[in-house]
């Protein structure tokens, strides 16, 4: 499991790329949890690298899933229909949904 904090955004995501592709290359996986619990932000450059990191984990027969999607990283995720890409575990629907 690879747990990210605070805002992924086009300032953080370069270094956030680098950890999960040596992540990614370095070890034999056969799951990745990407844990986004403490993540309250993520902009489209934080999208681009979770595509990025769920492209090299296909490539590798690795079953990439992200965890604790919540309020708006969660809603640009469905928004742009990308959501459905990725397995999920653990994701908090909003409240809107909630109380559907």
């Amino acid at each position: 499991m690879v747990s990210l904090d605070g805002r992924l955004t086009i300032d953080s995501s370069p270094e956030v790329r680098n950890q999960l592709l040596a992540v990614l290359y370095g070890e034999t996986l056969e799951s990745l949890v990407i844990d986004l619990s403490d993540v309250p932000y993520v902009d489209l450059s934080g999208v681009a690298t979770l595509l990025e990191a769920l492209k090299l984990a296909r490539g590798h027969n690795i079953d990439l899933r992200l965890k604790g999607l919540h309020d708006r990283p969660l809603y640009l995720l469905e928004v742009t229909g990308l959501l459905s890409l990725f397995g999920t575990c653990g994701v908090n629907l909003r409240s809107s949904e909630k109380a559907q």
